[in-house]
């Protein structure tokens, strides 16, 4: 993990994917997980070394535009698939299940220069000529890449916002950077900001032992998942004149969020192999180590409710003692939704100095 503090943010607003992997582990599906995007990080910080761009990218973070998941409709859905030409023989080819969805999405990626003792950084102000042509330069170099699997489409001019990969410092003074990151988060709406919802698995599971102390995490992640109905009390305690019963989940009342289950990393199941001790591996000059998916809670949150760029990001951590690797999230929910209360108030009217021309 690296050591370095994030100086500025690298923004790809805006990117059209095509047929991404909407099946993110064996037990979710829907948007593909954020492993996807902390490998498309790794992926392209090599590529920027290959370029001699001198920007090495720490964490990164999503917001959803659109999303269109490739399946039939109805109250039973399943995947479109592809008909794969005839084999060799003539025989017909094996159906294999693939789950497909588009996308729009905005990447954000928290960025460091790595220096030499004594050397001169180059992110500082007055070098935004020079941040522009990075970004110009990462725009290009992702273009030919993957994205989750899915194939990058050119983005198309939207009055308003900036489509174009940008930069910008990470001011220093907490003020500054919270004025900074109100008008960055004007651009990425409307959309939803993936973030870290640990803390309801843990809650989750203190409800279900209260009434069963077998229960474990995965039943809480489980109970979490669906919806869970029963018959509601009413408001003032007493039984309806009618006799009707209201139902619903007492666990996800009106203005709870959007959770959703999620993948966040991988655990061993093996010990660690050394390069070229396992037949068959896609690599065979890198270390092996056969891992199964660990999942969590996650929740899609309007950018405009996020205090802080960090809140935004995913970070990778590797634990080897436990064979542990997971993205992390260091999203808290600060502010209390009430009743009645105008979501808007906290906008301000300060001109966007982000519009794409």
């Amino acid at each position: 993990m690296s050591k370095l503090q994030p100086q500025a943010i690298l923004v790809l607003p805006h990117l059209r994917v095509q047929n991404a992997n909407a099946i993110s582990s064996p037990l979710t599906h829907g948007f593909p997980s954020i492993t996807a995007f902390t490998g498309l990080m790794w992926a392209l910080q090599r590529k920027l070394k290959q370029a001699q761009i001198p920007l090495q990218l720490l964490s990164v973070g999503v917001v959803c535009h659109q999303h269109q998941e490739q399946v039939t409709q109805g109250y039973v859905r399943s995947f479109n698939l592809t008909r794969n030409p005839v084999d060799k023989d003539g025989s017909t080819a094996a159906i294999v299940e693939e789950g497909r969805m588009h996308l729009q999405v905005s990447l954000v990626f928290a960025v460091a220069e790595p220096l030499a003792p004594g050397a001169a950084s180059a992110l500082v102000q007055g070098a935004e000529e020079r941040m522009g042509e990075w970004a110009a330069q990462v725009g290009e170099i992702a273009a030919q890449m993957r994205v989750a699997g899915g194939t990058l489409l050119p983005s198309r001019p939207m009055p308003g916002k900036k489509v174009r990969p940008w930069m910008a410092l990470l001011p220093e003074d907490a003020t500054s950077r919270e004025q900074a990151f109100r008008r960055w988060r004007r651009q990425w709406l409307p959309g939803f900001a993936l973030v870290g919802r640990d803390d309801l698995l843990a809650d989750r599971l203190v409800h279900l032992r209260k009434t069963d102390d077998s229960a474990t995490l995965l039943d809480a992640w489980l109970h979490a998942a669906r919806f869970n109905h029963e018959a509601l009390p009413a408001l003032d305690g007493k039984p309806a004149v009618d006799g009707r019963v209201t139902w619903g989940d007492p666990l996800r009342p009106k203005g709870s969020g959007w959770t959703v289950p999620i993948p966040v990393g991988y655990a061993a199941l093996s010990p660690r192999h050394a390069a070229g001790t396992v037949g068959n591996a896609r690599d065979m000059a890198t270390p092996l180590r056969f891992v199964e998916s660990v999942y969590s809670l996650g929740e899609w949150i309007s950018p405009h409710r996020l205090d802080d760029v960090q809140q935004l990001l995913w970070r990778a951590e590797v634990d080897e003692a436990k064979g542990l690797y997971r993205c992390r999230n260091d999203y808290r929910p600060t502010k209390l939704l009430v009743d009645g209360q105008n979501q808007d108030d906290e906008w301000d009217e300060e001109d966007d100095d982000y519009v794409d021309d």
